[in-house]
């Protein structure tokens, strides 16, 4: 049994795209590695296996928006576009954590495209689910006010135990504002007793009062 048949939406494949695909090696990126930069050119086709990588954008001001989160079984949309496309990249991807991908150089993504109906509906399947995250996130950004941004991506992210490791920067990037702005927020809620903030940490305590903020748009 080779990657692909542990791998989340691929196992479905047809026999000989999955030998193809088997016929690749899976890579381990630490925590932090920058897998691509505005500028840069599209290599291939980016599938992660384990761990999480965010794609963010900055614009000319050095504000920074998270586009969204590439997990197992998901792959990114700058890739897709560049691929299909021809452009470059124009935002930048970083492993969260530490993470396994497996790389398809372009030659391969192209063909595969072209000779597997599977593999060419798993690709604009996802490319569409990520579509929908970014028209999601413009009308947040564009509509909800931070505090409900905020509320909604810690509710989110935070594990069994009401933890969120994240800087104050990375919500900030996450929600689309910035950290002095965050920093207030979290500074109110802590002294409401609904959160408390920590080096590098946050935890919900009143999980209800955040969820209350979520569906309150402008």
């Amino acid at each position: 049994m080779g990657w692909v048949e542990t791998a989340k939406d691929l196992a479905n494949l047809d026999g000989e795209t999955v030998s193809r695909l088997n016929a690749l090696t899976p890579m381990q990126v630490p925590a932090g590695t920058v897998l691509f930069s505005p500028g840069d050119a599209v290599k291939g086709y980016i599938i992660v296996l384990k761990g999480r990588v965010s794609v963010s954008l900055t614009g000319s001001s050095g504000r920074e928006i998270l586009l969204y989160a590439v997990t197992p079984g998901q792959s990114c949309i700058q890739s897709t576009l560049g691929l299909m496309g021809g452009d470059d990249y124009t935002a930048e991807a970083i492993s969260e954590e530490k993470s396994t991908l497996v790389l398809l150089h372009k030659d391969l993504f192209l063909n595969l495209i072209d000779e597997s109906s599977e593999f060419q509906k798993l690709v604009f399947s996802t490319f569409s689910r990520h579509m929908q995250t970014m028209m999601h996130l413009l009308e947040r950004v564009a509509f909800q006010r931070v505090e409900c941004r905020l509320a909604s991506h810690m509710l989110d992210r935070a594990d069994q135990d009401g933890f969120l490791f994240a800087t104050q920067q990375e919500l900030a990037i996450a929600v689309g504002s910035v950290r002095e702005v965050i920093s207030r927020k979290l500074d109110v809620w802590s002294h409401q007793g609904w959160v408390k903030t920590m080096r590098g940490k946050v935890q919900i305590l009143d999980k209800s009062a955040l969820l209350a903020l979520t569906n309150d748009f402008m």
